[in-house]
Formats: C-alpha cells, structure tokens, sequence
C-alpha cells in the first residue's frame, strides 16, 4: 500500500524549524497555470498563519479573483513542510517553505485553487473506496547562457540514454537528488535522456495530492540547482527541432481501501490487469481529446507531440507500444502483483500538476463508474502505419495543435466538470489568448519559405 500523507503536529514542527535556525517560511501555492507563488513570513509568524491563515491579494494572481473580490487566505499544509536545502538553518537566512491551500473571507475552499480541484477528485475516489496513487516521470533539459547571458537552447552535453561518459550532468544531478532527499522526496533513479542536455530524476510513487505536492516542487527545487551550476532547467516541452522532447509520462492506479491491495492487479488476467483497471484505462482513452489542453497545455506542447519521437498522438494501448497513449508496464519478476499500473504517456511537464492529476482522476473514475470497455490493445509500433491501416482500425490522434485541443475541451462535460466552471473559465480565456497571440505571429520559417517563392 502507499499511505496518504500522514498527519503532523504543525506546533511540534515550528518549535524544531526555531532550534534549527530556520528564521523565514515561504507559504506557497500555485496559480491556475501552474506558477509557483509565495508569500515570505518571519518563522515566528508560523503558529499564528497555522491558526488562523495569512491574506493575501488573489486579484494579482493569474485566475484567481477580481479586484472586487481580491482578498484570500493561505493555510499552510505543515505535511509539507521542509527546510529549502540550498537556504539551510545554519545559514544567514535559513528558510523553510510549507504548501498551502487558499480560502476565501468566508472560510470556504477557493474553487479556483488548482490543489483544491485535486483534493475533489481525490475525495470522489475515497467515497468510491479507493486510494489514488501516482507516479510521474518528469523529464527536463539543462541549457547554458549564450555569450549576451541569455537563456538558449545550448545543451550542455552531447551525451545520450544512460550515457556516462560524455554525461556533463552527473554532478549536477546528484545535487539536484540530494536536494529532492532533503524535502522528503525519496528518489528512485536519475539519468540522462535520449536527446542531448535532457535528463530524467524518478521519484517514489504516493498517493496523488502528495505526487502532485512533491512534483510542484521538484520543478521549484531543480531550477534552483541548475542556477547554482550556472544552467537552466527547463520543462518546455519541445525546445529544440528535430529532438525529442520532454514529457511527464504518469503512473497511476487504485488502491482498494476495504481490501488492502492494488485495485488494478489481477495475476490471472491478461496483462495482469483487473476489470476495474480496464474501465479506468478505457476512460482515459474516451476523454483523452477532451482533457489534452490540460495535460499538454502550451503552444510548444503539440510540437513534441507528433509522430516518430516516441511521443504518442495515437489514441490506443499496449505493452511494448511506446507510440500508445497508455502503456502496462512489465513487473520485474519476482516483484509482487501491486506494481501494476497504466502509464499515461501524454502528458507533458509544462502542465500544471495538481489539474493534470485531476483530470486524468476524473477521467479514469469516468471510465470505472460507467463500466467501460477497454478495447483491444495495439502493440504494433503506430508510427509505422500507413494512414489507410491506421484508419482501418478505427484508431483516434490526439488534436494536432493548442487550438484544436481547446475546442475538444469545450466538449467534454466530464473533465469541465472536473475542473469546475472557476478554473476552466479562467483557464480556456487564458489559453486562447496565446494561441491566439501565437497564430498571428509570423515566424522565421514562413519568411524563409515564402518571402522569395511568391
């Protein structure tokens, strides 16, 4: 079983910050977007925010409220409370940072606070009995300055998959692990990517507010390092032509509360995968168009998901298939029946988690509570089909840009819903403004192409 975060005496945790020398506490939470926001308090100031809550002005945050309507409170979540590694106690300003969830005058949840529209999700699959576990795989590049001190697509090394010995990152990694430990983050595996300057840090699976916790911060904390090494970390998605690119690939299953076992496990099914596990996967299936603009939520995002790059547009499933949208993976042998899952591999980094999560939840749950049906799995590689074949067997894409993947959202009542009528407003005005802003730019390419043709 992975327990859900385990509850904390907040008190207990502040007296022992104070004799660590823990002096400042940065109370943070993220916007509809998925920016990390925070608001600085002296350490002595904790107990009173632990109380009562510490306001603050919402209307400055991207999606949360009007000018009219603009004051919020933070009420820290002290489970996750931790020392920033890189500003310890023993140092000039040592300082901790603890997530918070956002309230508004009235004492309610904000509806448009991403950490909540997990918790509803979360919440729906415990009234359904079960425990939602998560695990994702966010992968990121490290770029160089060029020579004006900008950020540019300069990878640092030409190293590849598990390279070493061209593997420039190895010490910056090893920070970058030592810094996850530190916040409580148990790391499994870190290693270079496919393209040149990508690299990958796996961490343990957990129920899916703390995943989403945890992975919030592992974006926080690795740029941090990264900075400190004189590199960038970056989770666009595609950042450079003709590579591949970064993804958030997302294990998940259902843990059964009543009878204490992996919910998605059955060792004489094919697969291993249990009826339930089927449903949730076909629902994920039968929403994934609807709820792509979440999990893949920027221009840049569609430019990584196009065939031959080991990125899936096809709408299917399998084993060996990485060109599949979800994949089983195999259980190393002799390891017990509760690691199976379904890897959602559409995602991409630059989502906002907390809404990723909550959309994949509600579509799988979707699936469960209807008893879909999960269709038969492909495991020849789709990216070799031609269109004919792939027509044949009735096998969906993804939508091909931001705009498109907007639309199919517009349609989808199950993950609006999900997300509530706050967050997807918000959300939906924001994103057509970019891709928006996006298609009537004319880029390098077009004037390249076209300038001296016509």
């Amino acid at each position: 079983m992975v327990a859900p975060y385990e509850a904390v005496d907040g008190i207990e945790l502040i007296s022992e910050a104070k004799s660590n020398g823990i002096r400042f506490v940065q109370l943070q939470f993220t916007d509809i977007i998925g920016s990390v926001k925070a608001v600085t308090i002296p350490v002595h100031q904790l107990e009173g925010s632990v109380k009562h809550g510490t306001w603050f002005d919402g209307s400055s945050i991207e999606g949360f409220t009007r000018i009219a309507e603009s004051d919020q409170y933070l009420m820290p979540d002290m489970r996750t409370f931790a020392e920033i590694p890189w500003q310890p106690g023993s140092g000039p300003r040592g300082t901790a940072r603890v997530i918070c969830d956002v309230f508004t005058p009235r004492g309610e949840p904000f509806v448009g606070d991403p950490r909540y529209v997990l918790r509803r999700q979360v919440e729906r699959a415990r009234k359904l009995g079960y425990i939602v576990n998560m695990g994702p795989e966010l992968e990121f590049f490290l770029f160089r300055r060029d020579d004006d001190g900008k950020v540019a697509p300069l990878p640092h090394d030409l190293a590849g998959y598990f390279d070493f010995s061209t593997d420039l990152a190895q010490e910056v990694r090893q920070d970058m692990v030592d810094a996850l430990e530190a916040f409580g983050i148990r790391v499994e595996a870190a290693h270079h990517e496919v393209a040149a300057g990508q690299h990958e840090i796996d961490f343990e699976y957990a129920d899916a507010l703390q995943t989403a916790d945890n992975a919030v911060t592992f974006k926080f904390a690795l740029k941090a390092i990264a900075q400190q090494h004189g590199l960038y970390a970056t989770f666009m998605p595609k950042p450079i032509h003709g590579i591949n690119g970064s993804g958030m690939h997302t294990h998940q299953s259902l843990f059964s509360i009543a009878d204490s076992r992996n919910a998605f496990a059955d060792p004489d099914a094919p697969y291993g995968l249990s009826d339930l596990a089927k449903s949730y996967m076909a629902g994920i299936l039968a929403h994934a168009r609807g709820m792509i603009a979440i999990l893949a939520p920027i221009v840049n995002s569609y430019k990584r998901l196009v065939p031959g790059y080991e990125a899936p547009t096809y709408i299917t499933w399998g084993r060996t298939n990485r060109s599949a949208l979800i994949r089983v993976p195999m259980i190393s042998p002799g390891k017990s029946i509760e690691g199976t899952r379904a890897e959602v591999r559409c995602p991409d980094p630059s989502s906002n988690t907390y809404l990723a999560f909550a959309a994949m939840v509600a579509a799988g749950l979707d699936g469960v509570e209807k008893g879909m049906t999960l269709a038969a799995p492909v495991e020849e590689s789709l990216f070799e089909m031609d269109a004919a074949t792939i027509a044949s067997k009735a096998i969906r894409e993804l939508p091909g840009t931001l705009g498109e993947a907007l639309d199919e959202l517009e349609q989808d009542e199950v993950i609006r819903e999900a997300l509530g009528d706050h967050v997807y407003n918000h959300f939906v005005a924001a994103k057509r403004a970019e891709w928006d802003e996006y298609r009537t730019q004319v880029s390098d390419w077009e004037v390249g192409r076209y300038l001296e043709q016509f």
